[in-house]
């Protein structure tokens, strides 16, 4: 299904009946506000590039309405971690935010701290650019393995070219090499060979094909008083001598969801825009539908199916659907999306005593509870702040992980089984949502 191809209401008939789903559902969707939000999504050319002049952010003119200003330097300092810098003239960065930390007007219960940055490497072979890739990846990861309120977590580099085992646990051909800090201070994975025999992977092996390549870290958040993931998926281009673009996992990303924290970074940017094709919002539409698909047919997950719709709605003109999504991340249910990732989170930090004290990991757990206080009732709200308060006597006393893990992992499966209930209801009681649903699932 394409965007030309799209059943669309009438604008006040769709307005209308987002505003009765939403009554139904005890969801406070305003209809002066939702008005004024349509009317200001509609007024402009689609494709537009905004930049906000006093904060140098910019970006595509759907997302820069969700922009949250005064967030903006939050995300700038959790950037001198994630982010990578210009090695002129040979390679060149673009930051940004991606995913609901671009949207901080919209979520407020936003979950990981999401960023997304190009990497434009110019070199003489494509052979040359990915052993630049494999330098400038390696550096800042060791350069960042941990610190005061940070810890790298994970690094995805390479694509794994056969079936392999790694610590007994099977790895499909085409997957990202995943990388532990630790070995990527080694240098090498360890990994079986499908015959039971074992071999190693080197960081060289794997800049041959460098794939999706991913940064995750750990993070203090001071401003919201606990911990974040931090995490930076990199698009890496390859220039080569002629002035071809390559992207070197096979795919240029369009910059639809994206909000460039600099703007010196414009001139890579249009440089980058100019390779996307005139087809790339119903391409990037397209993707956005497998992605719906994945979390309503293959699996449920419906709060993760809400945001792609979210900016499906906004990109393709279905702008009252778009204003009733939006709406729902602000509901208190919100915050268990934000509860099983921070679960996650805390794990992670867990195991980084010397980065993170134990008080803050404490600090985090009080902050979960409240949030399901605030976000359940009755026997789910109970059973949920016992788990919770499990894990913090643990967290407290500095136990070993495996004391709360059963506690901590059942925590986290009933947090996102409330969310997926809750968004699979409120998407479903739009008429006009749900037979989009219904298409995107006949269609794949």
């Amino acid at each position: 299904m394409t965007e030309e191809t799209a059943e669309r209401a009438p604008t006040a008939d769709a307005i209308a009946s987002v505003l009765a789903a939403a009554r139904d559902l005890g969801v406070e969707l305003d209809a002066d506000e939702a008005d004024a939000w349509i009317a200001s999504m509609s007024s402009e050319a689609s494709g537009t590039l905004v930049v906000d002049v006093d904060s140098g952010v910019y970006g595509h003119r759907v997302t820069m309405a969700d922009v949250d200003d005064a967030g903006v330097g939050r995300f700038r300092r959790m950037a001198a971690i994630v982010g990578f810098e210009d090695r002129p003239p040979e390679v060149t960065t673009a930051l940004a935010l991606a995913g609901s930390a671009a949207q901080g007007r919209v979520h407020r219960f936003p979950a990981d701290c999401d960023f997304f940055e190009r990497i434009h490497i110019r070199a003489a072979t494509r052979e040359s650019a990915c052993e630049t890739l494999a330098t400038v990846i390696r550096d800042k990861a060791t350069a960042m393995f941990a610190g005061p309120g940070y810890r790298l977590h994970e690094v995805k580099f390479g694509t794994w070219p056969v079936d392999v085992g790694i610590g007994g646990s099977p790895v499909k051909a085409g997957s990202p090499v995943s990388w532990t800090a630790a070995s990527v201070e080694r240098g090498e994975i360890t990994y079986e060979r499908t015959d039971g025999s074992s071999a190693v992977l080197s960081w060289a092996d794997a800049a041959r094909q460098p794939g999706w390549c991913k940064l995750d870290w750990v993070v203090a958040d001071p401003e919201r008083g606990g911990l974040a993931n931090a995490s930076n998926s990199l698009d890496v281009t390859w220039e080569a001598p002629d002035g071809t673009v390559v992207p070197l996992d096979g795919f240029l990303d369009p910059y639809f969801q994206e909000v460039y924290l600099e703007s010196e970074s414009i001139p890579l940017f249009s440089r980058l825009v100019k390779e996307m094709g005139a087809d790339s919002v119903a391409e990037y539409v397209e993707i956005l539908e497998h992605e719906v698909h994945k979390y309503t047919v293959d699996e449920s997950n419906h709060g993760k199916a809400a945001r792609r719709l979210y900016n499906i709605f906004r990109l393709t003109g279905r702008y009252a659907e778009a204003a009733y999504i939006r709406e729902l991340f602000d509901e208190p249910v919100g915050a268990l999306y934000q509860l099983a990732a921070l679960l996650r989170t805390l794990d992670d930090a867990a195991d980084s005593p010397d980065s993170f004290e134990a008080d803050a990991l404490v600090r985090e757990v009080d902050s979960l509870i409240m949030s399901a206080i605030g976000a359940l009732d009755g026997p789910s709200e109970a059973q949920m702040v016992g788990r919770l308060l499990k894990v913090r006597d643990a967290v407290a006393t500095s136990a070993a992980e495996a004391s709360y893990d059963t506690e901590l992992e059942a925590a986290r499966t009933d947090a996102m089984l409330a969310v997926d209930a809750f968004f699979k209801r409120a998407l479903r009681a739009v008429p006009t949502i749900a037979a989009y649903l219904d298409e995107v699932a006949a269609a794949s």
